[in-house]
């Protein structure tokens, strides 16, 4: 065990003596998994086009416009003071303003005489959007104002009014019966459902924050193939093994000294997407048991990759290019869902996909500790594999 110890030990010393170690080991994962997750939509933000809106009429009608816009799919109307507005618009911080100028009443509308000011910067498509929007409101709210105008017309045309007050009176409740109708009427566009439900809610932060955390402590276990071939170049493999030092001994002592590390780079990650995102990872025995059987992984793998690999240079090279392509085949970038059937059956070649599945699992699903131990299997069944290969191959020079 001393010497276990002391081989993990001078491992962690040539391993941070390299201040750019700090970059691959905390810097580049947190960023990476901030800027990805952190902008990312969780399902609860309201994704529409902000409208800016100035009332200056402040009538039924323009109520009315502004209600259409609230239940719009692409809009988001936001209801500003002109100054406001105009300030927001110079400064480009809304995308378009919509002016309800005070002439706007029934009379206008009923004389075809209203008019809106809508003001877009040019070859914006956000703008673009938000003016058919806005045509959309428009022609509803008209629709049911030339419905009502109609009826009045017919009723005038069989002599129903006495007065200007009955035939205001008649609009008015017709008004209110158009629009009643036009929300009843159904929709065009018929929206056909699966039978199947989703026994969870997909969270695309979890996700990302698991594939990062997977895909940054991968790389650097990959690296302990960089330190066989430092050591090997510096003449110092062959001076310990010269020592009372079993090949598997030296192995253990550098595969454990580095799973450690990267079990403190996974926990602070992990404390990272709890704080940053409010992510709750699960059973925390579920999810130390997956992360310690992906260390192993992926520890196995890079000693296995030390005894072919020459030089530091390549294996730094080669242990980025793996990790890099082992976390976008094996789900941890995009969802595998998104994969042909074809990809997702080749990703379970890669310890990366049981690693995710594992973490998916705990983080999505509500999984215990008995439904994740397949995957926690699997995994330990590449250390054992890629272990044995390292030790058999396993040379001094």
């Amino acid at each position: 065990m001393q010497k276990i110890l002391a081989i993990a030990w001078k491992d962690a010393i040539i391993r941070f003596s390299s201040p750019s170690e700090w970059l691959f080991f905390i810097v580049l994962p947190i960023v990476f998994t901030f800027i990805f997750a952190g902008g990312v939509p969780t399902g609860d933000e309201d994704n529409r086009i902000r409208l800016v809106v100035v009332d200056q009429a402040n009538t039924t009608i323009s109520q009315e416009i502004i209600r259409e816009l609230e239940n719009s799919t692409s809009v988001r109307p936001d209801v500003l003071s002109l100054e406001e507005a105009e300030e927001q618009f110079d400064a480009r911080e809304a995308t378009a303003v919509l002016v309800i100028p005070a002439g706007l009443d029934m009379q206008a509308i009923q004389n075809g005489t209203a008019q809106l000011d809508f003001r877009q910067p040019p070859n914006n498509l956000d703008a673009s959007i938000a003016e058919r929007a806005v045509d959309t409101a428009i022609r509803r709210v008209s629709s049911v104002v030339s419905a009502a105008n109609m009826a009045v017309d017919e009723a005038k045309a069989r002599g129903t009014f006495e007065s200007a007050e009955d035939e205001q009176a008649y609009f008015a409740q017709a008004l209110e019966l158009a629009k009643s109708l036009q929300a009843d009427s159904p929709e065009r566009v018929t929206v056909v459902q699966g039978n199947t439900p989703d026994d969870f809610d997909y969270d695309p932060q979890a996700n990302v924050s698991a594939g990062q955390l997977i895909t940054w402590v991968f790389i650097p276990l990959f690296g302990i193939s960089a330190l066989f071939a430092y050591e090997r170049q510096q003449g110092t493999l062959r001076r310990i093994l010269t020592t009372p030092t079993s090949k598997a001994t030296f192995l253990l002592g550098t595969i454990s000294g580095q799973v450690v590390m990267a079990l403190i780079q996974m926990t602070l990650l992990v404390l990272f997407a709890y704080f940053a995102f409010k992510l709750n990872w699960g059973n925390p025995l579920g999810v130390y048991i997956i992360l310690i059987c992906s260390a192993l992984a992926a520890a196995s793998i890079g000693t296995a990759m030390g005894t072919f690999i020459k030089s530091e240079g390549q294996a730094v090279g080669l242990s980025i290019m793996a990790g890099m392509l082992m976390g976008m085949l094996g789900g941890c970038w995009y969802p595998l869902e998104l994969f042909p059937s074809f990809m997702q059956t080749i990703a379970q070649i890669f310890p990366t996909y049981w690693s995710m599945q594992g973490l998916l699992d705990l983080l999505l699903r509500g999984a215990g500790v008995a439904e994740i131990l397949p995957e926690a299997g699997v995994l330990i069944l590449f250390a054992g594999v890629f272990f044995s290969i390292g030790v058999w191959r396993f040379r001094y020079e």
